[in-house]
Formats: structure tokens, sequence, C-alpha cells
């Protein structure tokens, strides 16, 4: 059964960059017609999806956070990274990696979230 960990700092001050990664278990990163995204969830607002690397490696960001978002990956740890750029309080919400299988929003499998605050 596949297991998703996020890690990353919990603080993170305007300006800087959220730097954060998903550690994958029980299945590769880059096994066929997987997408392994981020979403976040700022508090009392729904989700959001911010974006994707799929198994071949390929990227998609929402348009919305295109401009400030980049998303990695290290095979050889099994391992994906999120990176936001240039941060602002309204940033601040629980970030989640999750696996969609077929479609990138077909997700059936997803971390315990790990909540990030923008704050000086």
């Amino acid at each position: 059964q596949v297991q998703l960990q996020e890690s990353g700092p919990g603080l993170v001050k305007p300006s800087q960059t959220l730097s954060l990664t998903c550690t994958v278990s029980g299945g590769s990163i880059t096994t066929n017609y997987y997408y392994w995204s981020w979403i976040r969830q700022p508090p009392g607002k729904g989700l959001e999806w911010i974006g994707y690397i799929a198994y071949s490696g390929s990227t998609y960001y929402s348009p919305s956070l295109k401009s400030r978002t980049s998303i990695s990956r290290d095979t050889s740890k099994n391992q994906f990274t999120l990176q936001l750029s240039s941060v602002t309080p309204e940033d601040t919400a629980v970030y989640y990696c999750a696996r969609g299988f077929g479609r990138p929003n077909a997700l059936d499998a997803w971390g315990q979230g790990t909540l990030v605050t923008v704050s000086s």
C-alpha cells in the first residue's frame, strides 16, 4: 500500500521560498500513469490544487500559481518536491501531497498534510 509523507519547515518568512518534500513508499513515482500532486487548504477555506509532476516527469501548474511554483522529483529517493516562491501570509495553509491514477485529479492516496505558516 502506498504511503505519502510531507516534510519541510512549518514556518516561512514573507518573500522567501516555501519548500516541501513528499516521500513516497510502497510504490515508485515513475510507475506509468501515476500523477503526483501538491494541494493546499488555507484556514477556513477549501482545497486548492497547486500542480503535479507526472510519472514521465512532465509538470503542470495551476495558472493562478504558475509564476511562483516549481515541482521536481528525485527518483533515486522516490521523492517529489514543491517550491513556492515569494510567499505571503495568504500562502499559509495545510499542504498535502497526493497521488492520482490515470488522471491527475483521480486521487487515490494522500499524505497527512503539513501546516505551513507564512509570518515574520
